[in-house]
């Protein structure tokens, strides 16, 4: 084989891995923000079991932090640029990765633990989707547009109170359902995320970090999922009125 192709084919892998690790660098600091993110929100979506009233002032504060350094809502919109910008990176570098994986070469010697690798990873780019799908609609719905699907509430009986807002939602079965589905992909994502950023970090180099970083996986993905699904449920099952 020519030397100079060869060269030239060794240098295109080895840019092609640098790019990888970079793209999996990218994915490991913007899921962190995510994950800090879905902590939070967590913990306010929490509020409304304290009913309506606590839920809007929870609200409110968002919108008034650092004023008046920064404006009315200031704050919450620059949070969400970041997070968009996050998002579209991680987006970016996921697709990028998917890209790449796609076009390689199928190896017909692949042990059976790297096929379930592959399936693994595939959960996790479709999954990735679908929470994409999921989030548009849940800003339309609660931040953009704050649509009511729940023809047993008007417009003045919610009276601009997104509390009101999120009881009326999730006392319909499929609205619910929706949210049920959309948690169990984000456990799926989460737990995968959190376990891939460990190894792109270097944090699993020896058993002990390993299982440690096994375990966080799990239970950051157990405690979010959960967190998020015990107000829509007990708005449901009328615990929450």
């Amino acid at each position: 084989m020519d030397p100079v192709a060869t060269t030239t084919l060794l240098q295109g892998e080895s840019t092609a891995r640098r790019t990888s690790v970079f793209m999996k660098f990218l994915m490991a600091v913007t899921g962190a923000l995510f994950v800090l993110f879905v902590l939070m929100h967590m913990y306010g979506n929490l509020k409304i079991l304290w009913g309506t009233e606590a839920f809007d002032e929870y609200a409110e504060h968002l919108r008034t932090l650092l004023t008046p350094i920064l404006p009315y809502s200031g704050f919450l919109w620059l949070f969400r640029a970041v997070l968009v910008l996050a998002l579209l990176v991680h987006a970016y570098a996921a697709f990028t990765l998917w890209s790449r994986a796609n076009g390689a070469r199928p190896q017909r010697y692949a042990v059976k633990s790297a096929a379930k690798g592959a399936v693994r990873s595939k959960m996790m780019r479709w999954g990735g989707v679908a929470l994409l799908a999921f989030i548009a609609f849940h800003l339309i719905q609660f931040t953009i547009v704050k649509v009511n699907f729940n023809g047993n509430f008007s417009a003045a009986q919610l009276h601009g109170s997104t509390g009101e807002l999120v009881i009326a939602s999730f006392q319909l079965w499929w609205v619910t359902l929706i949210y049920i589905i959309a948690m169990g992909a984000l456990a799926m994502h989460l737990f995968h995320g959190v376990w891939s950023a460990a190894q792109t970090l270097g944090w699993t180099n020896s058993a002990g970090s390993r299982r440690l970083a096994y375990a966080t996986a799990h239970v950051v993905a157990a405690v979010v999922a959960l967190g998020f699904l015990v107000p829509p449920l007990a708005i449901f099952f009328r615990l929450v009125k």
